[in-house]
């Protein structure tokens, strides 16, 4: 047994509807990969109980498979403000979204999250997953950081980008590597927020916002 195959064997399955939007998304969308996936699945909805948000905010709805992940572990009453910059996508995630268990804790929004954030006056934000363009982690955080209530958290996502963080020569890098270094190198300077970053599939960095 593989340790991937041991790890999904000893944790909380993910359910039918969601194995089936996982299978779905590698079947018909390109980069299927992309989708969150059991295991970061499971830690997201388990992060998301911790935490307990009353508004959480995700950037890079995709497939919705991460949404639908957030949203299960959302209280009563709480809602998940998704965005998704891709009109093409819409088609495929809204259909997946609007037939699930959680539909009613969840509003995806279709358009640039840099523009809607502030056009939709979200404040007080209790939780934020940024999961979207790796070129724009930077200017999403900063947009984030202040709409954040005290002691909330930011999750990023492929902060260690394949192992390409590590790379000392920038000079082949792409703009999606270059972005998330810049990220990384900024954030592990940032005295607004305590921050760590776990090495569970492709790096997830936990900020708290500070106080």
């Amino acid at each position: 047994m593989e340790l991937d195959e041991y790890i999904c064997a000893h944790i909380d399955p993910e359910g039918d509807y969601l194995h089936r939007l996982w299978r779905d998304t590698q079947l018909r969308l390109s980069y299927g990969q992309m989708a969150s996936g059991h295991v970061q699945g499971r830690l997201l909805k388990m992060l998301t109980r911790m935490i307990r948000p009353r508004v959480a905010v995700e950037l890079g709805t995709f497939s919705g498979y991460s949404a639908l992940c957030i949203a299960e572990g959302l209280d009563e009453g709480a809602v998940l403000h998704t965005f998704e910059v891709y009109d093409e996508q819409e088609d495929f995630t809204r259909p997946w979204i609007e037939g699930s268990a959680y539909a009613d804790k969840i509003q995806l929004h279709i358009g640039d999250a840099l523009t809607l954030v502030p056009e939709l006056n979200l404040s007080d934000i209790d939780m934020a997953f940024i999961d979207a363009d790796k070129r724009c982690y930077t200017a999403f955080y900063e947009m984030l950081l202040p709409r954040m209530r005290k002691g909330g958290f930011i999750l990023a996502d492929n902060t260690l980008w394949y192992g390409h963080v590590v790379e000392s020569d920038t000079r082949q890098s792409d703009l999606q590597t270059l972005g998330i270094k810049a990220f990384n190198d900024m954030l592990a300077k940032d005295n607004r927020v305590e921050k760590v970053i776990v090495p569970v599939r492709d790096g997830l960095t936990l900020i708290r916002v500070k106080d």
